[in-house]
């Protein structure tokens, strides 16, 4: 049996690949206005800190305090969901090397992992007590009506009613379903590759590459999760 991710092996996995996310979010922002590319400018430059390891943790706490001033400059997350899971994962990121004594900082990083899992059971759980989803209509305007690049071939799909129907149960069951991974570290990574594959598709499909790369920078510490509660 494969032994479970150390807690700082878990910590320096999600902050490397937390801040390329960041940087590729940040490079949207260097053609825009001036104040914009000092902030993400600044911002990719603390990541590129973050990703040698020079002079830990000081960079990550400059990257929490600068995400302050772009939340205060765009008035919230203002890309949605991907937004908060990055701030969700940098400040616990934070918490995790500042806070003072071994429990906190896994409380600190655990509470990452488990915002994680419930981040697919409440969105399975919004899914099935919506009757647009449990028909399959909800996939059928997604594919219909997106105002993402989605090519004429894909919103073809939105005329095959049987299969929209078994892909939303699919997708249901499988984010009500995820919480139950955390029993079985084999589950819990077949699970984890088969959301990393639906959050790639995403991206490649509708445009929606930041929900794949904030996503997948979270994963060690769902992984690291599993390993501390069954271990």
């Amino acid at each position: 049996m494969t032994p479970p991710m150390g807690l700082e092996a878990a910590v320096r996995l999600t902050e490397i690949l937390l801040a390329l996310a960041l940087v590729q979010q940040s490079l949207e922002h260097l053609t825009r206005f001036r104040n914009e590319r000092a902030l993400f400018g600044a911002r990719i430059v603390l990541c590129a800190l973050v990703v040698a390891g020079v002079a830990s943790p000081w960079p990550l706490v400059g990257l929490a305090g600068l995400s302050l001033v772009i939340l205060h400059r765009f008035q919230g997350p203002y890309n949605g969901g991907s937004d908060r899971m990055g701030l969700l994962a940098l400040w616990c990121l934070t918490l995790a090397h500042l806070a003072p004594s071994r429990p906190l900082q896994e409380l600190a990083f655990g509470y990452l992992g488990a915002q994680l899992t419930l981040s697919y059971f409440i969105s399975g759980a919004v899914k099935i007590v919506n009757p647009d989803w449990r028909s399959g209509r909800a996939l059928a305007d997604v594919f219909q009506f997106s105002t993402y690049p989605v090519s004429e071939d894909l919103r073809g799909w939105a005329g095959r009613p049987r299969v929209l129907l078994a892909m939303s149960w699919a997708v249901m069951l499988f984010e009500l379903a995820f919480p139950f991974t955390l029993l079985w570290k084999p589950a819990l990574i077949a699970c984890l590759v088969v959301a990393g594959t639906f959050h790639l598709a995403n991206a490649c499909l509708f445009g929606l590459n930041r929900f794949f790369w904030t996503w997948l920078a979270v994963y060690p510490a769902i992984l690291w999760l599993q390993g501390r509660l069954i271990h």
